[in-house]
């Protein structure tokens, strides 16, 4: 026991470095806590989620290739023009806005065009930009889970049918899709009422009486409604969403997919002696395609989803490259796609270092676990937060602790209920998104604490993801 406390140590140590030098880091940092365990310790090295880094890089290219095109400009624009016809009421239109935009596109990332639009609009009305700001980087972050291209949404799919519990794609979202809506609405009707107005903010109001930073605050205006959206562009955003509704069809009626004959091992068929003395295992005969009477055999499949999904978000790409001129060295420079591969980095590092140890230590934890999580299942939540808040990404959450979850005995709807869990990188405030939401608030009123943990992400982020996983439960107890 000694030994499995020193080696999650390990593997806490990893993240939290990893977590603190930020970026590249976590996935880099999380490979040197594997090889202090392979190589050190002599544990079995896990496998690496490939499967979820393929789609995820068919994801960010095709995204990243959208945005080049111009067509992610023309979707902030329309966003735009709804918070700008209604300023009033910034402070639902803007989580709102993220929200969906993240659903669309696969990545919370997308909300960096439109933070300083949010700013400029509620700054023009006179609200405290912290009401809609904050609940705005938090609703684009929650709304990963609702977006049927996103790594997370696609894995919780992939995993849960190889433990038994065959749920589709659009089975997910149309869960995740109201329970985070909910979560989302709640948290801003919370916001909307948080802080003074700037017109009665004694600290703001004395920021302001400088020359210089009043002009910073009233001096500017962020928009993009100026910038030119062409046909092309136009054309890059149907290719997108054409690819997005193609997914979705495809994942409600599987039976349509094509299928191709394959080789596989018959269940308790023995080892095959070779002439030269060698042993070959069915699976390994399997392997190489070689058809054996009793051993192995041919049989139909159908091609599985996560192949279809990169299949056709490649094959989108590649359209809107051709038919909008988009450039694809624009594509790699956006903050889409750069964001999108660190992601990949991260949940290489990270989810191999969990399968790992918990690979090496299953018993262990089902000891000292199991009955807990056995007689509350929803505890299993906790979990899935804590690892979120270390590790800031919501995929690797995914892929390194669904496994071990369903290997605890706790059913698929649990899981499926307890999902909006799997977003607790707000509690500390070093992600990205809320760093650049704070440094895009020219107020200074979005803001992380002088504790750090009394930041104005907090509130919002804690009610999004409690009424969320409540409303999430309750609809996946009553449908599953």
């Amino acid at each position: 026991m000694l030994i499995t406390i020193i080696e999650l140590l390990v593997v806490l140590f990893a993240l939290y470095l990893g977590s603190r030098y930020g970026s590249l880091a976590l996935g880099a940092i999380a490979g040197l806590g594997l090889a202090f365990l392979v190589f050190d310790h002599g544990l079995q090295p896990g496998t690496p989620p490939t499967d979820v880094i393929y789609i995820i890089v068919a994801a960010i290219t095709c995204a990243g290739v959208l945005q080049a095109s111009g067509g992610m400009d023309w979707m902030v624009q329309i966003a735009e023009r709804i918070l700008r016809k209604h300023p009033a009421r910034i402070t639902f239109l803007a989580p709102l806005s993220t929200f969906f935009l993240t659903i669309l596109v696969g990545t919370g990332h997308v909300m960096y065009t439109l933070m300083p639009i949010i700013t400029d609009v509620a700054i023009k009305k006179g609200i405290r930009p912290e009401r809609p700001c904050a609940i705005a980087s938090v609703a684009s972050m929650l709304a990963i889970i609702c977006s049927p291209i996103s790594a997370a949404v696609v894995a919780f799919s992939a995993i849960s049918s190889a433990n038994g519990f065959h749920i589709s794609i659009p089975q997910i979202v149309m869960i995740t899709i109201p329970s985070c809506l909910i979560g989302v609405l709640v948290a801003a009707g919370w916001s909307s009422r948080r802080g003074k107005d700037l017109d009665k903010d004694p600290v703001f109001q004395a920021y302001i009486k400088d020359p210089v930073q009043y002009s910073y605050v009233y001096g500017k205006s962020d928009t993009i409604l100026d910038k030119t959206i062409t046909a092309k562009s136009k054309r890059a955003v149907f290719i997108f969403l054409g690819a997005i509704i193609l997914i979705i069809i495809l994942s409600m009626v599987q039976q349509i997919l094509p299928a191709y004959e394959t080789v596989q091992a018959i269940n308790g068929a023995p080892d095959v002696m070779l002439p030269t003395g060698k042993t070959v295992s069915p699976e390994n005969l399997a392997k190489a395609g070689i058809v054996m009477a009793g051993v192995t055999e041919k049989v139909p499949v159908t091609i599985k989803m996560y192949l279809v999904i990169q299949i056709i978000l490649i094959s989108a790409a590649a359209l809107i490259i051709m038919l909008c001129d988009a450039k694809p060295k624009s594509a790699v420079a956006g903050n889409v796609w750069q964001s999108g591969m660190v992601a990949v980095v991260a949940i290489y590092g990270i989810a191999w270092l969990a399968n790992t140890f918990f690979g090496a230590h299953m018993d262990d934890i089902k000891d000292l676990l199991g009955e807990m999580v056995q007689k509350y299942h929803w505890t299993i939540a906790l979990m899935f937060f804590v690892f979120s808040v270390l590790i800031n990404s919501q995929g690797a959450v995914i892929v390194s602790l669904l496994p071990v979850a369903y290997s605890l005995g706790i059913p698929g709807w649990v899981l499926l209920g307890v999902l909006p869990c799997v977003y607790g990188y707000f509690f500390i405030p070093n992600y990205p998104t809320d760093i650049a939401t704070v440094n895009m608030d020219r107020t200074g009123t979005t803001r992380i604490g002088k504790y750090v943990l009394n930041h104005s992400f907090m509130v919002p982020g804690l009610i999004s993801v409690v009424v969320s996983t409540v409303v999430c439960y309750i609809l996946a107890c009553v449908f599953f």
